[in-house]
């Protein structure tokens, strides 16, 4: 039994280690599964990590295209021209004048005997302003009144010895050619006598004037003469010095230069009112008296008259006054802010912004100078996208970026033109006057 035990063992050692080989062998296929998919997952996590890579360069790339793309596009702030709804107040310098207006001179040589009226006096129409002494003129009087009492003493013994004649040429005591000579002798005289009156009047005229009457109501603005100055009505030849000098002011005239664009819309019996430097807030009314009717070949203006009530006298001749005319609304132009225009060698141009987001640069005409905007004449139809602030080196085709406006208080787009540009406005207005040929200050009514 002993004998057999290593057999059994090693029977039972032998049938034991075979289930354990068939046992390893059952496990080796499942092993090299894991071992294949944990290389597959490596694998796979190794592109994935690779594909990260290359895609978050990728990205990162096309972030940088994007960068540089829209760093090299210039960001902009636009604005679109406006017409304004409301009419337009044209305002222009004017030259205040009185109705009447006249220097007076001396018509005889002589003396100031007397002054009657110094200046400011308020003088009525005959008033007796002055007084010359004119002895001279009254010698020469005294002898054509001599001269004249002669003419008529021959003119009537002329005239009686031609009578007489005639009557004796009816019955022949005198023969015709006698009689023919004492007709013409009285007609010789009777010319004589004419001549004589004549210059007798001549004198009393001239004599008149040593009396210098007032030729209308009005004010004395000036006296350039004094008691005991010498009065020279010309005849030296020289100059002729005024006496006085008087205004009729209860009623001015207004002269005003209105630009050739505005010409058409200013006309006879049209409003307008008057205000002055030194009282902005208060309004004189007027009224287009007449207007010239023709374009000034110098000036590119037409002279208007604008008749002004003055009766209370607050309003100075030769005063300076600013004259508005309300114009209507089919006068204003499209306006933009004085920082919207580029002034360029060959004109005036604004820089817009077109429907590829690139540069377009529109040359404009400019009109009035509104304040804080300038009218553009010509050269916009109301639909640009102007760019605001532009560069002096921005050209054609450039690609922009659109960004939003900076809110400005005070005005919206007016305030905002006119807080981001009032140095720009002023050189508009300077560049405007000296491509324009000078135009007036105008502002929209609001």
């Amino acid at each position: 039994m002993e004998a057999q035990r290593p057999d059994d063992s090693g029977s039972g050692s032998g049938s034991g280690s075979s289930p354990a080989s068939g046992g390893n062998a059952a496990h080796d296929p499942a092993k090299a599964r894991r071992t294949r998919w944990i290389a597959i997952a490596a694998a796979v996590a190794v592109l994935a990590l690779a594909a990260q890579g290359i895609w978050s360069r990728h990205d990162a790339h096309a972030a940088l295209e994007r960068d540089a793309a829209h760093a090299s596009q210039m960001s902009v702030e636009v604005v679109l021209p406006q017409k304004s709804s409301a009419g337009v107040d044209l305002v222009l310098p004017g030259n205040v004048q009185a109705f009447l207006d006249t220097p007076i001179y001396a018509r005889t040589n002589g003396y100031l005997k007397k002054w009657y009226a110094d200046i400011g006096a308020h003088v009525k129409n005959g008033q007796l302003l002055a007084e010359i002494d004119t002895p001279e003129v009254d010698d020469q009087l005294r002898a054509a009144r001599a001269d004249l009492a002669n003419a008529e003493a021959n003119y009537a013994l002329a005239k009686s010895t031609a009578d007489r004649w005639t009557d004796m040429l009816k019955s022949k005591s005198v023969s015709k050619q006698e009689t023919d000579e004492k007709v013409g002798d009285m007609l010789a005289k009777k010319a004589t006598l004419n001549a004589a009156s004549f210059n007798v009047a001549r004198l009393e005229k001239t004599q008149s004037f040593q009396r210098v009457y007032a030729p209308f109501d009005g004010i004395v603005t000036a006296r350039n003469v004094d008691v005991g100055a010498l009065i020279d009505a010309g005849s030296s030849g020289g100059p002729a010095k005024e006496l006085f000098h008087v205004a009729q002011a209860n009623r001015l005239r207004v002269y005003v230069n209105v630009p050739q664009a505005y010409a058409q819309q200013v006309r006879a019996r049209q409003s307008a009112y008057l205000t002055l430097t030194e009282t902005p807030a208060r309004h004189y009314p007027g009224t287009v008296a007449r207007t010239a009717g023709a374009v000034d070949a110098q000036q590119r203006t037409m002279l208007v008259e604008v008749d002004v009530d003055n009766r209370d006298g607050e309003l100075l001749p030769g005063a300076y006054a600013q004259v508005h005319f309300a114009l209507g609304t089919g006068a204003a132009p499209y306006t933009l802010p004085g920082n919207a225009l580029l002034f360029r060698p060959d004109g005036v141009k604004v820089a817009t912004v077109d429907a590829r987001h690139k540069v377009k640069l529109l040359p404009v005409s400019l009109g009035t100078d509104f304040g804080t905007r300038v009218a553009i004449v010509s050269g916009l139809n109301g639909r640009e996208q102007v760019i605001l602030n532009p560069q002096d080196s921005i050209v054609d085709g450039a690609p922009v970026r659109i960004v939003p406006r900076k809110a400005e208080g005070g005005g919206g787009a007016e305030g905002a033109a006119g807080a981001a540009g009032a140095a720009a406005t002023g050189a508009a207005a300077s560049s405007a006057a000296a491509l324009g040929g000078g135009q007036p200050a105008a502002r929209t009514q609001s």
